[in-house]
């Protein structure tokens, strides 16, 4: 088990057939997830093919998360939270600027990416919207209108994925207020 520290992240490589468990260890934290094949980190994980082939927004046990190539990526094997994101991209500095104009500005998710990312290859102009592990961002299906609300995972919800490809992952314990309920918490993970 490895701890992702609050407002944190990393990248590692992940063999193909490998599983990844994501574990909110404390409840209520997100994490930004981020997958590039190993071979051609062109090839990156994409929030439009993952619905187009889906069929939903509401991703979990039994889904796969598919590259801008239109190949799986990752395969969801087991969600005991069942409430993720992917359609929000991951917090920045602009986003801090925006949102919380009253807040100490952080690099966010976007800047922890770049910086963990950057020993692949990997530039920020190259990251994409995140799989936002735990993320609760309800769409209101008549106007269209999102909101960011508290995540609803526990102590101990995790989410375990497995690799369609060898992957290089970028994950983080997200840094926006609103996403984690106004507080910052770690990230555990599991390569198996």
């Amino acid at each position: 088990m490895t701890r992702i520290p609050p407002r944190s992240g990393t990248a590692f490589e992940l063999a193909k057939g490998a599983s990844l468990t994501v574990i909110d260890p404390e409840g209520s934290q997100v994490s930004d997830l981020l997958a590039y094949n190993a071979q051609d980190v062109r090839e990156a994980i994409s929030n439009g093919r993952t619905f187009d082939y889906e069929e939903t927004l509401h991703l979990s046990t039994g889904n796969r998360l598919w590259s801008n190539r239109s190949n799986p990526m990752l395969s969801i094997v087991e969600d005991t939270v069942r409430r993720h994101d992917f359609l929000l991209t991951p917090c920045s500095t602009a986003t801090f600027e925006h949102f919380y104009p009253d807040k100490p500005v952080h690099r966010g998710c976007f800047g922890n990416l770049a910086e963990a990312l950057e020993p692949y290859g990997i530039g920020p102009d190259d990251i994409p919207t995140a799989f936002n592990v735990f993320m609760n961002v309800p769409v209101d299906g008549e106007s269209g209108l999102i909101a960011v609300k508290p995540p609803v995972s526990k102590a101990g919800d995790r989410i375990v994925l497995r690799a369609e490809m060898d992957l290089i992952i970028g994950l983080t314990a997200c840094s926006a207020y609103d996403s984690n309920g106004g507080s910052f918490k770690p990230i555990d993970y599991e390569l198996g």
